[in-house]
């Protein structure tokens, strides 16, 4: 019984923590917030992927510390981001695996961590 009352106050505790989160958000950084969730409703995102798209003279032009705040104020997975972005990849063009991790960790490409792009990349045929 006391296991079951820890984890409900826990998770009481987490959603008001993101709850409160939220609210502690500028108007800015609540319409990167939008957008970053647009965004990730399209196309697998790395972090820092989603952070320059946000903030790019080519993007959404959001301030560089809105767009990272916004986006850390997300619950993503960014292996499972690294996984749709490798079967994105997949899609258009055949890779080799160490080809698809490259591209994913690329400062060129979508700016995965080596771990999150070496996930994404085992995860689909190219590795397999």
């Amino acid at each position: 019984m006391y296991m079951r009352i820890w984890k409900t106050t826990l998770l009481a505790t987490v959603f008001l923590a993101q709850f409160a989160a939220a609210d502690d958000l500028s108007g800015p950084q609540k319409n990167a917030v939008r957008s970053a969730e647009q965004y990730l409703s399209l196309q697998g995102f790395s972090k820092a992927g989603l952070i320059e798209q946000l903030s790019s003279n080519f993007g959404d032009q959001y301030e560089e510390e809105d767009a990272r705040i916004a986006v850390e104020s997300l619950n993503v997975d960014w292996n499972e981001q690294a996984v749709r972005s490798a079967e994105q990849y997949l899609e258009l063009q055949g890779f080799s695996c160490q080809g698809l991790i490259d591209q994913l960790s690329s400062s060129y490409g979508e700016r995965y961590t080596e771990s999150q792009a070496r996930y994404g990349a085992s995860q689909t045929d190219a590795c397999n």
